[in-house]
């Protein structure tokens, strides 16, 4: 019996080598053809098949999507019902357990003015546009100014999240990240040389530039590139054999999987999402009862018999009342605080409620559609294309183009891009011929002011911008006749602004300086994308790609279950 045993372990160990054997010996060719891939006797076609599971980024959590129900579930306090409850389902993301502060922040200054120096005239307004607002803690009638000149730069605030920071500066701190992520990456794999040792003026690197324009980077350097991938097949049987120090392989393609996803700011679906965490208050597939905050609690303080009494969150708790009594501050600060004072919520992520609201991706618009995408929705997408000069090759900003600066309505001096970057395009009416699945490039605006969500929608584009906008009114006597005896409303002709405009942004959280109402994470507010305060700061999120989730099982993760 023992013997028979030890035959059929023998057996199947066996035949599991086997298996693994036959599936070695096809992945290297084509399933439906039978070419190889990666053999340069045989066309030199590429696959990679090294990706196995998709690393979590640096300072980031996992977050698995699914369905929840995004918007309005408590208070309206506001009464003016801007978020509509509508049920949508969010991709699984990864995302920064609690804010950038101020030194990662500082970083990204530092980096900047190293590589874009302020003293050379091409560059004089690129570290400026980065710096944050520092005046933002000035008050008129408040004596604060001991924040203005320390919070920032100041070890003491060194993990205190960043504010002053506008959405536009948010943004660019994203690609930065995306960019010196990636960067790091190919010197710890041997791929490019570690260029933080020579010049500190080469060190700009830019993903997009890497993958489709990598000889003119680094300043037409091409001997800081060590090597590429998949060295072994490249070179044809037969060839010589490469000089020691010579480029080895091919160069490294998006479809090697080797660079980092970008980090970009999370929808205003995402980030509701993660905050609500409702994977605690879930039970099979279901959801029991509903959340007023990150934590599955109806109050905001502790009920555990150590911390009882303690708030969960950093806001401001009363007129006058930032902190609680001398001797019993109940959350810690009059101001923001160090990042991770508070528990996670069941997503591991620190402060989604107080401390600071944060920049989200999305143009803000009142409500949510009932019609709108109900998958992973987000408002504020603009479709571009690379621009392709007559030579066939990507245009860059700086190089084959000059810098151009804008200014904004505050009156800072920006860069529309950075120099060294590919420069990007609206797509046309010719790249959008016969599509359905979008009509324009720009589509802030659609199903909200734009020409087919009005009663006009049947005139032509011309005629409809010759209208009187939506927040003209009507004046007295309202109405008149034409020549053809037609009623026709009267406008008045004034100009008025508002807020909510395709370059007004929204933010989500509350605040140290915000009451209880502001942490619950369906709430909403918004403003303009080139404005910064004292109390909104932004983390990144990531693309996750491929499974939902690393996990082969499909159990669930409720322990009850």
């Amino acid at each position: 019996m023992k013997n028979k045993n030890i035959f059929n372990i023998l057996f199947l160990v066996v035949l599991s080598l086997l298996l693994t054997n036959c599936n070695r010996s096809l992945s290297g060719k084509s399933s439906l053809t039978g070419l190889s891939f990666n053999d340069p006797n045989n066309g030199g076609y590429v696959r990679s098949s090294s990706f196995e599971a998709q690393e979590v980024p640096l300072g980031m959590v996992s977050i698995e999507g699914g369905s929840f129900t995004m918007g309005q579930v408590q208070d309206d306090v506001m009464f003016d019902w801007n978020t509509t409850p509508k049920k949508l389902h969010v991709r699984s993301f990864f995302m920064d357990e609690a804010e950038v502060t101020n030194s990662e922040y500082y970083l990204y200054l530092q980096y900047t003015k190293d590589v874009f120096p302020p003293t050379e005239e091409k560059y004089k307004n690129v570290y400026t546009a980065a710096l944050p607002d520092t005046l933002v803690w000035r008050k008129s009638l408040g004596n604060t100014d001991m924040l203005t000149a320390n919070y920032f730069r100041h070890p003491a605030y060194a993990d205190y999240p960043v504010v002053g920071v506008s959405w536009l500066q948010a943004n660019e701190y994203c690609k930065w990240r995306t960019n010196i992520v990636n960067l790091k990456k190919l010197i710890d794999k041997g791929y490019i040389k570690n260029i933080f040792e020579s010049d500190s003026t080469r060190n700009f690197f830019d993903s997009e530039r890497f993958l489709y324009d990598s000889d003119r980077l680094f300043e037409g350097d091409t001997t800081i590139y060590k090597k590429g991938v998949n060295d072994r097949t490249v070179r044809k049987r037969g060839a010589p054999k490469p000089s020691k120090n010579a480029f080895k392989g091919r160069k490294i393609a998006k479809s090697d999987g080797i660079l980092q996803s970008r980090f970009r700011l999370p929808t205003e679906a995402e980030w509701e999402f993660a905050a609500k965490a409702n994977i605690e208050n879930r039970e099979y597939n279901m959801i029991r009862g509903r959340k007023k905050y990150p934590w599955n609690k109806k109050y905001t303080r502790a009920t555990n018999r150590k911390n009882r009494g303690d708030q969960l969150a950093n806001f401001k708790q009363g007129k006058g009342n930032y902190s609680g009594l001398p001797g019993w501050s109940s959350d810690g600060s009059a101001i923001t605080i160090k990042i991770k004072s508070y528990p996670p919520n069941a997503n591991g992520l620190y402060d989604m409620a107080g401390n600071v609201a944060e920049w989200v991706a999305d143009v803000y618009r009142p409500n949510i559609d009932n019609e709108a995408n109900d998958f992973n929705y987000f408002r504020g997408n603009i479709f571009t294309k690379k621009m392709i000069n007559e030579d066939g090759k990507v245009v860059i900003a700086g190089d084959d183009e000059p810098t151009v600066y804008e200014t904004l309505p505050n009156g800072k001096v920006v860069p529309k891009q950075l120099p060294g970057t590919i420069k990007y395009i609206p797509v046309t009416k010719t790249d959008q011929t016969y599509r359905r699945n979008f009509s324009k490039s720009n589509n802030a605006n659609t199903r909200d002011g734009d020409l087919n969500s009005t009663r006009w929608y049947e005139d032509d584009p011309e005629t409809f911008a010759k209208k009187t906008n939506m927040y003209n009114s009507p004046k007295e006597p309202f109405a008149t006749t034409d020549d053809a005896g037609e009623e026709v409303m009267i406008f008045d002709s004034k100009k008025r602004r508002t807020l909510i405009s395709d370059k007004t942004r929204v933010y989500k959280g509350g605040s140290w300086a915000d009451r209880e109402y502001w942490l619950d994470p369906s709430q909403r507010r918004y403003l303009p994308q080139y404005m910064a305060t004292n109390y909104i700061g932004f983390r990144c999120v990531s693309d996750r790609l491929g499974p939902m989730n690393n996990s082969d099982s499909k159990t669930t993760r409720n322990p009850n279950r």
